[in-house]
């Protein structure tokens, strides 16, 4: 296989977990790339379980859980899963929603594990979605302890709109920082995807600062305001008790 040919497939599959689930023509245009060349290099991927089906007999595509197997070995996200994936297991035993563990990559978090609900209405992130900051519950709450040179950068991006209910106005996020701060854990209502509530907690290093985020996430006919204090008190708890496991 040519260099180009390479530098093609990692393009596509670098699409694919920037806008799963995704099809074909979108990522065509993404990649300017023929859609019979991407549909051969997708074909391709998916026999080597990097990709799969979002669903199936669809015609979009998602990571697999390979990919995300393969990569985080030996990452700094993967020892934070070590450790975090005991006390989540209780937290999603305690509160019945789907949780998010996620981790920074530049500007955005990339969902690095989830726990899901037995409810057959649940909230759903796959394994290796890049989230913005602002528009998530666990991206509020990594911004909320992260360096102001830090914030400052990422509020002088252009804020896109994930939802009607994504605070766009860099002076709103701030003012929401800082609520956030006094209060221990962010709430986004529908920020990220319309009819889902996320309540969510920073993971804090000793020597690194933050390193990642938790989150409680599901319907927002269930995650109702007076079940915010309840959650949020247990995500916050159960965010202190990883960062204390953490190494370092």
């Amino acid at each position: 296989m040519s260099t180009r040919s390479v530098t093609t497939a990692i393009r596509v599959l670098e699409a694919v977990a920037e806008l799963q689930p995704v099809g074909l023509s979108e990522l065509s245009r993404t990649v300017e790339v023929p859609k019979a060349t991407v549909q051969r290099i997708l074909v391709t991927l998916e026999e080597l379980q990097w990709i799969e089906r979002a669903e199936r007999d669809s015609g979009k595509w998602s990571i697999a859980v390979h990919a995300y197997a393969v990569t985080s070995r030996g990452s700094s996200g993967s020892r934070i899963r070590d450790v975090a994936i005991g006390p989540l297991s209780a937290l999603q035993l305690e509160t019945g929603e789907t949780i998010h563990l996620a981790v920074p990559d530049d500007f955005r978090m990339v969902v690095i594990e989830r726990l899901d609900t037995p409810h057959v209405l649940r909230a759903f992130l796959a394994l290796g979605s890049r989230i913005p900051m602002h528009a998530s519950a666990t991206g509020l709450a990594f911004l909320t302890h992260s360096p102001d040179e830090f914030v400052h950068a990422y509020l002088q991006r252009p804020l896109a709109a994930s939802t009607p209910d994504t605070m766009v106005d860099p002076q709103d996020v701030r003012a929401e920082l800082d609520v956030v701060r006094r209060r221990g854990y962010s709430i986004n209502p529908g920020g990220l995807s319309s009819g889902i509530t996320a309540i969510g907690a920073a993971l804090i290093s000793r020597e690194l600062g933050p390193v990642g985020s938790i989150s409680v996430s599901g319907p927002s006919s269930r995650i109702t305001p007076d079940k915010f204090e309840e959650y949020g008190t247990a995500v916050a708890a159960t965010a202190r008790q990883i960062s204390m496991a953490l190494p370092g």
